[in-house]
């Protein structure tokens, strides 16, 4: 199958710029600055020590971003052309639906890496205060990065599905959720199966990219989840050709 990166490039740049001519990306940014700014600030001040691990490990940053903003910027993608009607019109250019869904796609997980970037900061500011290991909050930085990539998946996926952008909102959360919380509910499953079920939790490989250690499971984890949810996606779209 042939792709066109430039295709790609176009809906990307397109894509994104519509992000920051609304106020869709302002106010997701800004709300997590604030949000992750104050927690940041009560962590520190309250351990009195220089790590980034009580922010990276916090439930509720992780709860705002995965389950809530994710949603919310996902929700847009293919219900708005559907309501709008220009799905089908711009997919009769000379554009295949590999290359809007990355086009798509690769502008939200832009949104969140920029919505991330203030992390950074977080450490530079620790860094000065005292002595902190770097590969550790790389790796906290880059687990964030591959969690919110699935879960743009999931988001892209279900506005695939309804044109309907509350409604695209809704079900990604409740899916997100599932995912968030599935580690939170493994004493509920019989042990034989405990160790399925873990793996399939997002908590469980954050966590252990967090601690620093990359683990080929881990990256084959999020990829192989990924790569679904875009499937699933251009199944979603074919199906109008049915």
């Amino acid at each position: 199958m042939n792709i066109n990166t430039g295709n790609i490039k176009t809906i990307y740049t397109k894509e994104l710029k519509s992000y920051f001519n609304s106020p869709i990306a302002y106010i997701v940014m800004i709300v997590f600055m604030v949000i992750s700014g104050f927690l940041f600030s009560m962590s520190f001040f309250q351990i009195n020590i220089a790590s980034m691990r009580e922010f990276f490990g916090s439930f509720f940053i992780q709860l705002v971003l995965f389950v809530v903003f994710i949603p919310a910027i996902t929700m847009r993608s293919f219900s708005e052309e559907k309501k709008q009607g220009t799905l089908e019109l711009l997919l009769t250019k000379p554009i295949t639906d590999i290359e809007l869904i990355l086009g798509k796609y690769l502008s939200a997980l832009t949104l969140v890496i920029i919505t991330l970037s203030p992390t950074v900061l977080y450490f530079i500011v620790i860094k000065m205060l005292g002595p902190i290991p770097f590969w550790p909050f790389m790796t906290s930085l880059l687990g964030y990065i591959l969690m919110s990539a699935f879960f743009l998946g999931i988001g892209v996926f279900v506005s695939s599905l309804t044109e309907n952008q509350i409604i695209s909102f809704i079900v990604s959360v409740l899916i997100c959720l599932f995912f968030f919380l599935l580690g939170k509910l493994l004493v509920v499953f019989p042990v034989s199966v405990v160790s399925v079920f873990e793996y399939l939790t997002t908590d469980y490989h954050l966590t252990n990219i967090s601690r620093g250690v990359i683990d080929s499971r881990v990256l084959i984890y999020y990829f192989s989840m990924i790569f679904f949810t875009l499937f699933l996606t251009k199944v979603s779209l074919e199906s109008r050709k049915w």
